[in-house]
Parts: C-alpha cells; sequence; structure tokens
C-alpha cells in the first residue's frame, strides 16, 4: 500500500530521507520500523487505517493515503459525465462522444478556486435582497470598431466573458489585436499560439498603436491570472482558450476538462474583478465551437466570426448575448493591412451591372436594427439528368423548396422539370422571411428569361397559399431602398397601416397576392 511517514518535529531530521519519499511497505520493512520506531508519537492520525495497521504491523506509526489519480469520461456534445465509457449520450443521444479525462489531482480546494488571489484576501459572501440592487451604473466600454459595438449590444459590459468563434484564418486574431491597439485603455492581450516576436510582426502590419497594450504569451492560466491581477488592464483578451491548461489538472491542454475548467477560472476573474475577458475559440468539423457545449453556457456573449476564405467580406454574427440582442451583424472586409469596417453594406453587396439580367432581384432585409438591400441570384434551366437538383447558398434549402411548390400550385410555373440554384451575392448567409418576395421574383425571371429592372427591390414574406404577408420594420426597408436611389418597391399591402408614402420619393408597389406579382412583371 503507497503512504507517506509522519513524523515528531524533533525527529524530521534524523528521518529526512524517509519522509521525504513516497514508499511502499513491504511486511519485512514494517516489521523492521516498528522495531527502530516504537518510541515515536504520531502527529496525524486517520481513524480506519489507524486501527488496520496498529493491530497488525504498528503502534505508533500510521499511513496517510495519497490521493490517487480518478479519471472519467465527459460527452463532447453537451459536457455530461459518466464514470465509464459510454457509447451513446444519454442527455445529447449523439454516439461516441465520450472522452476519457484525468478531473483531479492533489491541491488544495482553495488554492485551486483561486490560486491567483492575493494571500490573505477572504471572500465574504452575503445574500442580497433583489429590491437593494441598484441597476443603472454600469457602463459599457465602447471600443473604436463600431460593428464590434453594435454586435455586443452597445459596447464592452465590465466583468463580461466573451467567447468568439471561426474557421481557422478567417481573422479571429487579426479583429481582437487590432482592438487591443486601438483601444484607448490597458489591455492585457495572452497569446498561447504565437510568439511575442510573431505578435508584433502582425501589429506593425495591421494598426497603429493607440492604448497602453501588453503581451504575454503563456498557457498556463494560474500565472496569467497572477499576472492580469498585478497589472490590473481594462480588458483581457485570451487566445485562444484550447490552449490554455490549469495545473490543478494533468490532462492534455484542449480536452473537455482543461478546457471546461480554464474557462471556470476566467469566469471567476472576471466576475470578482469586473475585468471584461475576450476568450477566442477554436471550432470543430462540424462548425461548432470546440470543446463542451458547457463553455457556450457559461459564458455571457457567444460571436461567431464566419465567412467564405475566398472572399473578402467577413461577418459578425452574435449566438448569444445576455447584455443585448442576438439579432444583430457587422461586416467586415479583409484587407493587407487588416481588417476594415463596413459601414454601407448594401452598396458593397449589390452587383455593378449596365443591362438587365435575368434571375437577379434585390431584397430589403433587415440585420438586427439594420437595413440592408442584398441581390438574390437565380438560375433555372432543364434538368440534364432524370432526377432534377436543388441548391441554395446563402439560404435554407426547406423554404427554396416551400416557394418553389407556392409557384407551381399557385402560378402554374412547372419547376419540377428543372435544376434550380440559388445564390444570395456577397457570400452571407440570410435568415429573414422578408427576402421571399425577391427569391420568387428571381425564379420567375430565371424560367421566363425576363430580366427585372435594376431599380426594383422587393420586401415581402410568401406564405403557403400564396398570399404576401407583412414583414416587420418595412418603413425602414424602404427608406434604406429610396436612400440608394431605387425608383420602385414591392411590398404587402398588409402591413403600410400608419405609413405616410408621401414622404418617400420611391413608388410604393403595394400587392397580396404572388399572382398580382406575376402580372406586374411578367406579362
Amino acid at each position: 500500500m503507497a503512504g507517506s511517514l509522519l513524523f515528531p518535529a524533533e525527529l524530521a531530521e534524523s528521518f529526512a530521507k524517509i519522509a521525504e519519499f513516497i514508499i511502499c511497505f513491504p511486511l519485512d520493512y514494517m516489521r523492521f520500523l516498528r522495531e527502530k520506531t516504537s518510541e515515536f508519537q504520531p502527529i496525524l492520525l486517520f481513524p480506519i487505517i489507524e486501527n488496520i495497521f496498529k493491530t497488525i504491523y504498528f503502534k505508533n506509526i500510521y499511513l496517510c493515503p495519497m490521493a490517487k489519480p480518478r479519471t472519467i469520461f465527459f460527452c463532447s456534445n453537451c459536457g455530461a459525465s459518466a464514470p465509464k465509457w459510454l457509447g451513446k449520450c444519454p442527455h445529447c443521444g449523439e454516439w461516441n462522444t465520450y472522452q476519457e479525462e484525468l478531473i483531479q489531482k492533489e491541491t488544495a480546494a482553495e488554492e485551486k478556486r483561486r490560486s491567483w488571489a492575493p494571500a490573505g484576501k477572504k471572500e465574504q459572501v452575503k445574500a442580497v435582497p433583489l429590491r437593494e440592487v441598484q441597476t443603472g451604473k454600469t457602463i459599457r466600454m465602447e471600443t473604436p470598431d463600431q460593428e464590434l459595438n453594435r454586435v455586443l449590444g452597445g459596447g464592452i459590459v465590465p466583468g463580461s466573458l466573451v467567447l468568439m468563434g471561426g474557421q481557422p484564418g478567417i481573422g479571429k486574431s487579426t479583429l481582437l489585436l487590432q482592438v487591443a491597439m486601438q483601444l484607448p485603455a490597458k489591455v492585457l492581450y495572452v497569446s498561447g499560439e504565437e510568439s511575442e516576436e510573431q505578435i508584433k510582426m502582425r501589429a506593425d502590419r495591421v494598426a497603429d498603436f493607440r492604448s497602453d497594450c501588453y503581451i504575454l504569451t503563456e498557457t498556463n492560466t494560474t500565472k496569467i491570472l497572477q499576472q492580469a491581477q498585478d497589472l490590473q488592464p481594462e480588458l483581457l483578451i485570451i487566445d485562444s482558450i484550447q490552449t490554455m491548461s490549469t495545473p490543478h489538472l494533468d490532462s492534455a491542454p484542449g480536452g473537455i476538462a482543461q478546457v471546461r475548467e480554464c474557462a471556470g477560472e476566467f469566469l471567476r476573474f472576471a466576475k470578482e474583478t469586473n475585468i471584461p475577458i475576450l476568450l477566442i475559440g477554436h471550432i470543430n468539423k462540424e462548425g461548432d465551437i470546440a470543446g463542451p457545449k458547457l463553455l457556450e453556457h457559461i459564458v455571457d456573449c457567444v460571436l461567431q466570426f464566419e465567412g467564405d476564405r475566398h472572399n473578402t467580406y467577413r461577418i459578425l454574427r452574435t449566438l448569444k448575448n445576455r447584455f443585448g440582442s442576438t439579432d444583430e451583424m457587422g461586416i467586415y472586409e479583409m484587407q493587407s493591412i487588416g481588417l476594415r469596417q463596413v459601414s454601407n453594406p448594401s452598396e458593397l453587396l449589390l452587383s455593378q451591372k449596365d443591362e438587365e439580367l435575368s434571375g437577379c432581384a434585390v431584397a430589403a432585409t433587415m440585420e438586427g436594427m439594420r437595413p440592408m438591400l442584398i441581390e438574390t441570384q437565380a438560375l433555372v434551366s432543364k434538368a440534364v439528368f432524370g432526377t432534377p437538383q436543388r441548391s441554395a447558398t446563402g439560404f435554407d434549402m426547406r423554404r427554396l423548396s416551400m416557394l418553389l411548390a407556392v409557384l407551381e400550385k399557385r402560378c402554374g410555373y412547372f419547376f419540377s422539370i428543372n435544376d434550380v440554384f440559388l445564390n444570395i451575392a456577397g457570400g452571407i448567409r440570410v435568415e429573414d422571411p422578408g427576402i421571399d418576395l425577391a427569391i420568387v421574383a428571381s425564379l420567375i425571371s430565371s424560367l421566363t428569361d425576363v430580366g427585372i429592372p435594376s431599380d426594383v427591390c422587393f420586401a415581402g414574406e410568401v406564405g403557403l397559399s400564396g398570399e404576401i404577408r407583412a414583414v416587420q420594420r418595412v418603413e425602414q426597408r424602404i427608406t434604406e431602398a429610396d436612400r440608394l436611389g431605387f425608383k420602385s418597391i414591392y411590398v404587402s399591402k398588409y402591413g403600410m397601416k400608419g405609413i405616410d408614402t408621401s414622404r418617400f420619393n420611391i413608388r410604393i408597389h403595394t400587392i397580396g397576392k404572388v399572382e398580382e406579382l406575376k402580372r406586374a412583371l411578367f406579362v
């Protein structure tokens, strides 16, 4: 049995060589120690072990068993735990997601919980009545990046924990490094992937130094939080959470237990010191943030940085936000000097063409509180093979199938023998049902090979019976189309109540069914 010998202080020097090591006790060696140490007095007792060894081998020597490393299995999808490996997770239903992790190491509980805190400082916990909690004193930290401020709901909330995920090479580190260098405050940028020289080379390329930015290349969370406690920055950036490791666990960095424990330490630090922390997270092959699902639950905000690597535009979306809306979107353009904010995305998402082309229609959509005009492109051709193809880029495939069925049923257009391809120009993905009318117009235009005037746009949702339903914030959509110089816009007649159309220079066409759109443009 493994253990460590415990001796009185006055005899520690004589038996230092024995007391310093964890040894195994064979029977003969135990009897030898008993004869040589019969006069010693114990200083630490474990009652159960005392009774066992006192009756067999010892009178006054006792064993203090060491904590054995304990492993447990975690589901990589939902974070559920089990004492043994399971083929199917009983919580989320996924197969082959349980991974073994070492979760216990010998350490003091208080040291593990707040190893970065100053010595002697004790935490005072006291319940407070809800009616006595004062609000309105929190001042958000506004960054020079207006797109990031919009996505976060007005700026960074003090003490918040924000997670940003995205594909490799999409620009996550570049975006946050630009924020760190341009923010007029003290910022600590921690990197576990790059050296200080590599970060400096990228910093010289992308932006000018306007802030008191500090660089730290470290992966040990205890050392990082101790440095942050000494430096007291106004913003802490971690690149990335998958490279961080805590000394309280023996598992490799990036594992489920390590990611969960490191995120928990950063969360406690942010809430107790009121320092906001921005975490960069990797994604897996399914497009989800790598690590346990618990990581997305414990953070305050989850941002998704997406876009086509072959396209210059990047989109920052909000998947979770405890302090604002999740409907906002920020658009950037990747350039040689870094990421540039796109304040007017409508002018960039609309293609420039000299003549009317069939299959193209402009939709007035909303992304959060921001109105945008995007171009929908459709291509309808006869199927070469037996089964027609259906493809949609940037749009829901099931909704496209529904719109095709509505056109066949209500307007008499037959798409069942044709291949249908749909694309949202600019490489963005739109989930607003208000672009249904523009998609229907582009499909009919491509099928009949009749071009739609370039100064016409659409805003309306199409129902199963072919009716044109009203959309939200139609007045803002009309205003954006009028500002960009469009001459006509087709909207639902059911959403114009209470709107003064005389103040618009654009001509507003109100329709109630898909058949009316067919007669207005294609007959």
